[in-house]
C-alpha cells in the first residue's frame, strides 16, 4: 500500500489521542478544547446501504461536468462493514506505541507516517496471530489492507471522511447529521452514503481537531460555532452547530486549470458566449459572476482569468483560498495571494484577536503591490464596498456573489455595499456600483430529474450577461440585456453593448458571430 502525503501535524500531540489538556496561550496556534471520550458512543440508528464497485477511471478534464449520469451501480465503494469501534481501538495502541519511539520529530513526516505504518502492521500481524490461536476466522487480504487505511487515516488524516475525499470523482460531501451523508459526483450525480461518524458530538469533536492543527488554525466549539476552513487537499470545509443537527458541506476543487474552452466543451457557455467573455477579459472590463451556490462560480472565474496575460500581475482576496491562481505558475507568472485569518488567543489592547487579519486591511496593503488585476474571491456582506475599492483602483476586476437572477444581482450587490456602514447611502452605493461595473455573468444550474436505474444530475450553464451602466434617481443603474435567457440551456446573443463594443471588436470579439446570432434570435417567434 502507497504511504499517502499526510499532514505535518505531530498526531501524539493532537487532542484525539488525549493529549496536553492545558488552555491554549494568549498567542498562536489554535488547540481545541474538545476530547474524544474514552468509550465508544452508541451510534444512532442509519439506513444501512449497499457497497458498490469502484468505476473504471476517466480522463480528468472531461470528468467535470459530463452530459450522462452515472449508473447506481457504478459508484464508488463504501465502508459499511468496517468495524469502527476496532479502529478506535487500534488507533489508541498505534499512539501509544509511537509515544515510545525516541527522537521522532513531528516535522519529520515522512519517518512519522513510516514508523505509524510499522505500527500499524505490526498490531494487525498480532492481532492475526491471536485470531489463529483462538481458531476464529481469518480477514481477508482486502479487509486486512481496508482496516490498515482506515487506522492510518484516524490517525494521521480525516478519520471516516478520508475515503470521500480520496474518491476523484466526489466534488461535493453534504452532511446534514453523522449519518445523513450525500455527496456530488463530477457528472452532478447525487447518492447518499455511509455515516461519517457514530455521532453528531464525535463528528464535531473530530472537526474541532483538525481546524486546531491546519495551517490557517480556527476554533470550532459551542462558544465558536461556525467553522470555514481549507482542508491540505485544497477542499473547503464550513461546518455549523447552530442546526438542528451538525451541519457540515466539503466543496472540491478538483479542476483548478481551465479554460473557457473547455466551459464550452461541458456546455456551461456556447462558443458565442465564451469568445464575449474572451474579450471582455482581455478588454479590462470588470466582471462580477453571480449565481446560486455550487452552480460553478469559481470555476467560471478560473476560465476567465486564464485569459489574463501571463506576465500581468494579479491579487486574490479571500476568507478561504479557493482560487488558487498561484499554483498555477505556467498560467499566472505573479500572482500576490491573500487570505484572511480569524486570529487565535486573546483580544489586544486594541480589540484585535492575535494574529487577525482581514480582506479591508490586505486590500489597503495590496495597493503597493504594482497589481495589473485584483480578484475579490466572494461578495457577501461589506465586501461589497471593498469590490468598488479595488474596481476603481484598477480596470479588469472581478468578483462573484450569490443571487437568484441576474437583476437580482444588483440590487443585492447596493444592500451588501450599505452594510459597509452608514456612511454609504443607498444612492451612492448604486452609484459607485454603476460606475465600476461593466457585466454581471450568471449562471444557473438545474437538478435533472433521476431515470430508471439512474441518479439525479445537475446542468449548469450561463443563463444571462447584462451590460451595467449609470441610470437614473432613484435606481442609480441600468441594465441591458445582452445575452438572454434560454430554458435549459446557455444563453443567446439579444443585445449589443454599444458602450463596451469597440472595446471589445480591439480586443479580437467575433463580431460577425454574434451579429448572427442575435439575428437568429430576434427571428425565432
Amino acid at each position: 500500500m502507497t504511504e499517502p502525503d499526510l499532514t505535518e501535524a505531530d498526531p501524539l500531540a493532537l487532542p484525539i489521542f488525549g493529549g496536553d489538556t492545558a488552555q491554549p496561550e494568549p498567542q498562536g496556534r489554535v488547540r481545541s478544547t474538545f476530547r474524544y471520550p474514552l468509550t465508544k458512543l452508541v451510534p444512532e440508528p442509519a439506513q444501512q446501504r449497499a457497497s458498490s464497485p469502484e468505476p473504471p477511471a476517466r480522463p480528468p478534464i472531461t470528468q467535470a461536468w459530463a452530459p450522462e449520469p452515472v449508473p447506481a451501480s457504478k459508484v464508488a465503494p463504501r465502508h459499511s462493514g468496517m468495524d469502527w469501534a476496532l479502529v478506535a481501538s487500534l488507533r489508541g495502541r498505534v499512539a501509544e506505541r509511537l509515544a515510545e519511539t525516541k527522537g521522532l520529530s513531528s516535522h519529520d513526516k515522512q519517518e512519522l507516517h513510516r514508523q505509524g505504518w510499522a505500527v500499524i502492521r505490526q498490531l494487525l500481524d498480532e492481532d492475526t496471530a491471536d485470531t489463529l490461536a483462538r481458531g476464529q476466522n481469518l480477514r481477508t487480504t482486502a479487509d486486512q489492507e481496508s482496516l490498515a487505511q482506515a487506522v492510518f487515516n484516524a490517525v494521521f488524516r480525516l478519520g471516516r471522511l478520508q475515503p470521500l475525499l480520496d474518491n476523484p470523482r466526489i466534488e461535493n460531501i453534504m452532511i446534514t447529521r453523522h449519518d445523513r451523508v450525500r455527496v456530488e459526483y463530477d457528472d452532478g450525480t447525487l447518492e447518499d452514503v455511509d455515516p461519517v461518524a457514530d455521532s453528531d458530538q464525535e463528528l464535531a469533536e473530530f472537526l474541532a481537531f483538525v481546524s486546531a492543527r491546519s495551517d490557517n488554525p480556527r476554533p470550532f466549539d459551542p462558544a465558536n460555532p461556525k467553522l470555514h476552513l481549507k482542508l491540505d487537499d485544497g477542499s473547503r470545509l464550513a461546518a455549523d452547530l447552530h442546526t438542528a443537527w451538525i451541519s457540515v458541506v466539503i466543496r472540491r476543487h478538483r479542476i483548478r486549470k481551465v479554460t473557457l474552452d473547455d466551459l464550452v466543451e461541458w456546455g456551461t457557455l456556447s462558443p458565442v458566449v465564451a469568445d464575449f467573455l474572451r474579450a471582455a477579459v482581455r478588454a479590462k472590463k470588470s466582471i462580477v459572476v453571480s449565481g446560486e451556490q455550487g452552480v460553478g462560480k469559481t470555476t467560471l472565474v478560473r476560465a476567465l482569468c486564464a485569459e489574463i496575460d501571463p506576465d500581468e500581475p494579479i491579487g486574490t482576496f479571500e476568507t478561504e483560498y479557493e482560487l488558487f491562481l498561484h499554483e498555477l505558475y505556467d498560467q499566472h507568472k505573479v500572482v500576490h495571494a491573500w487570505e484572511a485569518r480569524s486570529g487565535s488567543g486573546e483580544r489586544g489592547p486594541d480589540g484585535r484577536i492575535a494574529g487577525e487579519r482581514t480582506n479591508d486591511e490586505q486590500i489597503r496593503d495590496s495597493f503597493r503591490f504594482t497589481l495589473g488585476r485584483q480578484i475579490l474571491g466572494e461578495i457577501r456582506g461589506a465586501e461589497a464596498w471593498q469590490m468598488v475599492l479595488l474596481m476603481e483602483s484598477g480596470a479588469g476586476s472581478i468578483s462573484t456573489t450569490h443571487a437568484a437572477n441576474a437583476q437580482a444581482t444588483m440590487r443585492k450587490l447596493v444592500t451588501c455595499a450599505m452594510q459597509a456602514g452608514p456612511q454609504v447611502s443607498m444612492e451612492l452605493a448604486a452609484a459607485k456600483l454603476a460606475d465600476v461595473i461593466d457585466l454581471v455573468v450568471h449562471l444557473t444550474c438545474d437538478i435533472v430529474p433521476a431515470a430508471t436505474g439512474r441518479l439525479a444530475r445537475k446542468n449548469r450553464y450561463v443563463s444571462e450577461i447584462l451590460e451595467v451602466t449609470p441610470g437614473e434617481h432613484p435606481r442609480g443603474f441600468a441594465t441591458t440585456t445582452v445575452f438572454a435567457p434560454v430554458p435549459g440551456r446557455c444563453a443567446v446573443a439579444h443585445t449589443r453593448p454599444d458602450s463596451l463594443w469597440d472595446d471589445l471588436i480591439a480586443k479580437g470579439l467575433n463580431a460577425l458571430g454574434f451579429e448572427r446570432e442575435l439575428g437568429e434570435h430576434r427571428r425565432q417567434p
